[in-house]
Parts: structure tokens; C-alpha cells; sequence
């Protein structure tokens, strides 16, 4: 390669990686955006609602409506048909029970139906500080 060419080619070579230095120092000085947690009425909205009321005058959906779930006796919503599991269900509905049952509900009573399992702590912790809310 002649000198002239090879002379360009480091020079280009060379504005480049000081374009990407000063990029990446850029990058390194600006804060990253804080993350939000997640929002329970949205999760609610997204995950739940399709099956779940959360107002009095909704019609029944597939599951109870979650209108004071916080503090009411499991399997006790006025008008819902419950499966034999929660026959036997003798607890009120709590964060714990709530996160339980979020997390594996067939875990916390055995025979139920509903198919939503939510992993992740975070989510569920969104969800039932909503439920809470629920009155």
C-alpha cells in the first residue's frame, strides 16, 4: 500500500475512534432514566381484567369480582360460583395469601381454577398493592 493511501486510511481510522471515544464518553456521563416500578392498575388491566371485575356494578366475570379481596374470606364473594377447592379454603385473603396465590394458585388450594401464575416478585407485588386499593 503506498504511503499516501496508508496515511488516509489511519487518518480515517483514527477520526473514527475518536468519534466512538467521544460517543462512548458521552454515553458514560449522561444518567440512565430511573426505573419505575411497575404499575399495579395497568398490570391489573393487561393480566387480570379480562376474567376479574373491580367495581360492584361490572357484570361476573369468569372469576369473583376482587372488589375488598384485602380482608375478605376466601372463597366468599356474594354471587360466585367457587370450585370444590375452596370449600375447604378456611383464610382470609392477605398480602401472603394474595402473593401466594399469584405466585401458584393450585399450590395454595389445591382443585382451583385459574390458570394466571405470575413469577416474578415485582408483579406481583404491583398487583396486590392495586387489590388493595380495591374498596
Amino acid at each position: 500500500m503506498p504511503m499516501r493511501k496508508w496515511c488516509a486510511a489511519v487518518a480515517i481510522a483514527g477520526a473514527f475512534c475518536g468519534a466512538v471515544s467521544a460517543i462512548e464518553i458521552a454515553q458514560a456521563q449522561l444518567p440512565l432514566p430511573a426505573t419505575r416500578p411497575p404499575d399495579g392498575s395497568s398490570l391489573f388491566k393487561q393480566q387480570c381484567a379480562s376474567c376479574h371485575a373491580v367495581n360492584l356494578s361490572e357484570p361476573q366475570r369468569q372469576g369473583p369480582n376482587l372488589v375488598n379481596i384485602v380482608g375478605r374470606p376466601a372463597g366468599k364473594a356474594a354471587g360466585f360460583h367457587y370450585s370444590a377447592g375452596f370449600a375447604t379454603a378456611d383464610f382470609v385473603w392477605d398480602e401472603n395469601k394474595l402473593d401466594a396465590w399469584l405466585a401458584n394458585p393450585q399450590a395454595l388450594i389445591a382443585g382451583a381454577i385459574m390458570p394466571y401464575r405470575q413469577a416474578r416478585p415485582e408483579i406481583r407485588s404491583a398487583l396486590i398493592a392495586y387489590m388493595k386499593e380495591l374498596h
